[in-house]
């Protein structure tokens, strides 16, 4: 079963410095990680305008929770989290889960 570590980061004060600092330093070394499955991003939007969103989510699926904390603690994993202080200027919250599939049953 999959278990994903989701990373989200509030509005940064340089918008187009914080994507490409992400894009062109952050995302490769997030992708060294050991036993990291999956990597996706995106720019988040809110559906009720009065709720703030995370101007960007990432999401990083490992085979399981074991696996997510041994990369995280890892060299590499370590190097990703101590990047964060370079770019992330609006502050970043992290949770993870088991991701479990729902069915509609049709």
């Amino acid at each position: 079963m999959v278990h994903r570590l989701v990373v989200s980061y509030g509005q940064p004060a340089d918008p187009a410095a914080f994507d490409a600092y992400y894009r062109e330093t952050h995302t490769p070394l997030a992708l060294r990680q050991p036993g990291l499955v999956r990597l996706t991003f995106g720019h988040a939007t809110s559906l009720d305008p009065a709720q703030p969103a995370p101007y960007l989510v990432a999401e990083l699926d490992f085979d399981s929770e074991q696996a997510m904390g041994e990369s995280l603690s890892s060299p590499e994993g370590r190097a990703a989290g101590k990047d964060l202080a370079n770019f992330a200027t609006g502050g970043v919250t992290f949770t993870h889960f088991e991701v479990q599939t729902a069915s509609s049953g049709r």
